[in-house]
């Protein structure tokens, strides 16, 4: 995959903070000494195969289990009925509603499943292979039962995902300006845009998305020591020791739960999943080794997927282009259960639709619905790429209705750098800012007036390939916390982060980390971060992750929050070395602790060239020939960071899509995006952030989604039908940063991990609207396939759904399609 990584403009870094250092953990990966889940092998270990529901919903009446039993070197064959009282249960950990109705999910079914890819029984044998025959051999019967596929289907209760619940609806949340006395009346906004204003409205689809990363997930459990140990391919260690505990009845100290490297997540290992739980289940029944990892089939069909929401937003504004209101009613798809953390998620989204934008009155709704598809939790930007979607499809809109500039309206209604830290309308107090700046820049990297200049060339000679140019700018927020805010938000959990850094005798030092990576570069940032602060080489710094027997406190790697909230912890970590250090360092050089200076890994006595090293100070210490009285020996110091806000990275993304008219055929022209994501501690590994996240972001606008056929079956199970971009499909990114530090944090960092998802699938989708802007076309329902970019231009100018009172003169066709095909529950409108 061809890609610039450009690094950002700013001076040379003086320390480790800012440079561009390869990372740590790349040696082992690349030369294949890294250790997967999957390799794994233990003595008398046993495989586990699932036996799996093809139905989207039935009752499970009869299982034979006796043929299977009898294959050869089959163990066990377990079933629902056999593990009920031992197999702990899915938890939701964030319910968003007092009265949320929330189906009980078994990790394997008893006698009821929801959704295809269920799993009611699992085979033990003495290996993987004859594990998988024998599941063909287990026979059960199935009473399969109406389904409901549909959100909207769902909403009328007719077909009951959980017919023992009486309802589809979840649960129901809102935010409102006025009742939280962060702005005005939206409604009150909108009807006097009707009469004197402009009001638009539109209906938006974001699609089913699965989160396909690199290496499917993977669990061995060993029950036979004084713990039992679990080895997963997990983003939560510390959760899932905690959840296995709390459901099975298991103590906790007799968990130990290790992620070694992990090949990727996005989201989907941030949960507790069945096969974790049957696989635990299974090693304590048989007092032996198991181990499951899932094919790419099942991992598509059963691991969580996410997205999948319908949006109605209905935007007021004055008629200079200054917004007044906006209106968010979502229906969200939860699936057959309620995840993890799978009701909330579209909860985040209720402080990101009013973006940069000064809005004075703003209503948010969430009604969440139950379906018998698999289950959707978070995904890479979890929230904020659907509500970053909506908000800047609307501001395109609202431009094309003026006729003016896209980029021209947002600065007419953004917050400007002047003004931070702002309180939003939704409440939320973002620290900084310098969204111009970030424009100005992108801007000047894309030629975008050149651009402009060609696009009007084109639209003149009615050439048959339209340029088009899509705008995002955005904001989010990262770093899920405080826990505070997190508890009156009744989530199950924290929002704060440990640290612990250990000085070794030899003058090394290990870090031991609470947070989780799975291919983000901990281990080198993390390494920079405690090398500037202690003053030690950057090589000797190792960096410990990923096991509750050595990090035995931590909340983990999701939401952008390692960084600002982990790398904090790191900080405070590292300052209680240094004050350890000092009363022995003065001791030693028989001076005033006052009297010390300390820079660059060394205690010196001011004005004089009398000094120790950290190094030295750290044997000084493990020695204990000469400490001060009353001083203990070691300097090892733990930290607890819980932060006091979000952080908010920001950015503005430009991207050319040129679209034959006739074919429906998109190709992506440019692509340049200036993200300001505070202080940049690994240039390297930043801009490896933001090429991933385009290309998924990418891939959402132009490729990826998961369908299902009228009987619940996963038609897009294998990646012949769930279409990943390929190197082939992408293009060389363009990228740049500019800084304006959090004011939250000691580093200045915001989060990188998600801006590239987040940012980008707008500008695509907003790039191809604008090339079709002249034929009638406001929206192509996601993925924009050729099909359905040629079904948007055969159909445009059926519907317009914008109100006007004033006599704005858009410099376009004003009329707009419906947007209905085949393809769609009912269209994008």
């Amino acid at each position: 995959m061809t890609m610039t990584e450009d690094t950002p403009t700013t001076e040379a870094p003086t320390g480790e903070v800012g440079r561009a250092r390869k990372r740590k953990e790349d040696q082992r990966l690349i030369t294949g000494r890294t250790r997967w889940t999957d390799n794994i092998t233990l003595p008398g270990m046993l495989h586990i195969a699932m036996i799996r529901s093809p139905f989207a919903h039935a009752r499970v009446t009869a299982i034979a289990t006796a043929e299977a039993k009898a294959a050869r070197n089959v163990v066990a064959v377990l079933t629902g009925e056999d593990l009920k009282e031992v197999q702990g249960v899915n938890a939701n950990a964030w319910p968003i509603a007092t009265d949320q109705v929330t189906p009980t999910h078994l990790p394997m079914a008893v006698d009821h499943v929801a959704c295809a890819g269920e799993i009611v029984a699992c085979v033990v044998a003495r290996s993987a292979a004859e594990a998988r025959d024998a599941a063909e051999l287990v026979d059960v019967d199935y009473d399969e039962l109406p389904a409901v596929l549909d959100m909207k289907e769902a909403l009328k209760d007719e077909v009951l995902a959980h017919p023992d619940l009486g309802t589809n609806k979840s649960a129901f949340w809102q935010l409102d300006s006025k009742e939280a006395g962060s702005g005005d009346d939206v409604d009150e906004a909108i009807e006097a845009a009707r009469s004197d204003g402009i009001v638009i409205e539109r209906e938006f689809r974001q699609q089913r998305l699965i989160p396909a990363f690199m290496e499917p997930r993977s669990v061995v459990v060993d029950p036979t020591g004084e713990q039992i140990t679990m080895w997963s391919a997990t983003q939560i260690p510390h959760i899932l020791r905690f959840l296995l505990a709390a459901t099975t009845g298991v103590s906790e100290s007799k968990i130990r739960v290790i992620a070694p490297d992990v090949g990727g997540g996005f989201g989907g290992k941030l949960q507790t999943t069945p096969e974790e739980f049957v696989a635990f289940a299974a090693a304590r029944r048989l007092g032996k080794p198991v181990k499951y990892t899932e094919t790419r089939s099942e991992s598509l069909v059963s691991g969580h997927h996410g997205r999948d929401q319908w949006q109605k937003l209905t935007l007021s504004a004055r008629r200079d282009g200054t917004v007044t209101g906006l209106k968010v009613e979502l229906l969200a798809d939860l699936g057959a259960y309620v995840a993890l953390v799978g009701g909330g998620v579209p909860v985040l989204g209720a402080w990101m639709f009013n973006s940069i934008y000064k809005f004075p009155a703003y209503r948010f709704n969430v009604q969440t619905i139950l379906t018998n598809k698999t289950w959707v939790d978070a995904y890479r930007g979890a929230g904020r790429p659907e509500a970053t979607f909506g908000i800047e499809r609307m501001m395109d809109e609202l431009a094309a209705e003026l006729g003016r500039d896209p980029l021209e309206v947002r600065e007419q209604n953004w917050i400007t750098h002047e003004e931070f830290p702002f309180t939003t309308v939704a409440g939320m107090t973002y620290d900084s800012g310098n969204y111009e700046a970030a424009t100005a820049r992108a801007r000047e990297l894309f030629d975008y007036d050149a651009l402009r200049a060609e696009q009007q060339r084109r639209r003149e000679a009615n050439d048959p390939v339209q340029l088009g140019i899509g705008v995002s700018t955005f904001t989010e927020m990262c770093g899920l916390a405080p826990s505070r805010v997190l508890g009156s938000l009744s989530y199950g959990a924290g929002g704060w982060e440990h640290a612990s850094i250990r000085m070794l005798p030899t003058g090394k030092v290990e870090v031991v980390t609470g947070t989780s990576p799975h291919g983000q570069g901990h281990e080198t940032a993390w390494s920079q971060i405690v090398a500037d602060r202690l003053g030690v080489p950057f090589e000797d710094v190792e960096v410990l992750h990923g096991d509750t027997q050595i990090s035995h406190k931590g909340l983990d790697t999701y939401g952008s929050r390692s960084l600002v909230v982990g790398g904090e912890a790191l900080v405070l970590a590292a300052d209680k070395v240094i004050e350890k250090a000092r009363p022995i360092a003065a001791h030693l050089l028989e001076a005033s602790a006052d009297d010390l200076e300390f820079s660059a890994g060394r205690f010196g006595v001011k004005g004089t060239d009398q000094g120790l090293t950290m190094a030295e100070i750290a044997l000084a210490s493990f020695a204990a020939h000469n400490l001060p009285d009353g001083v203990e020996p070691g300097l090892d110091s733990d930290a607890t960071y819980d932060p006091v806000n979000f952080s908010f990275p920001h950015g503005t993304h430009l991207c050319a899509m040129e679209v034959d008219t006739e074919t429906g055929a998109s190709r992506m022209r440019s692509y340049v995006c200036v993200d300001d994501i505070g202080v940049v501690v690994n240039p390297l590994i930043a801009d490896g952030q933001i090429h991933g996240g385009l290309v998924q972001g990418i891939a959402q606008a132009l490729w990826e989604g998961a369908e299902y056929d009228e009987n619940g079956t996963l038609v897009t199970g294998s990646f012949v039908d769930y279409t990943l971009p390929t190197a082939a499909d992408t293009i060389s990114f363009v990228t740049d940063y500019t800084v304006s530090p959090s004011t939250t944090n000691t580093l200045g960092t915001k989060g990188v991990g998600e801006a590239g998802t987040i940012a980008s699938t707008p500008a695509v989708v907003n790039a191809i609207v604008d090339a079709l802007r002249p034929m009638g076309v406001h929206d192509v329902p996601m993925p924009c396939t050729p099909e359905r970019v040629w079904r948007a231009i055969q159909s445009g100018g059926s519907d317009r759904q914008v109100e006007s009172s004033g006599d704005a003169q858009p410099h376009f066709d004003p009329a707009a399609p419906n947007q209905d095909t085949p393809e769609t529950e009912g269209g994008a409108r």
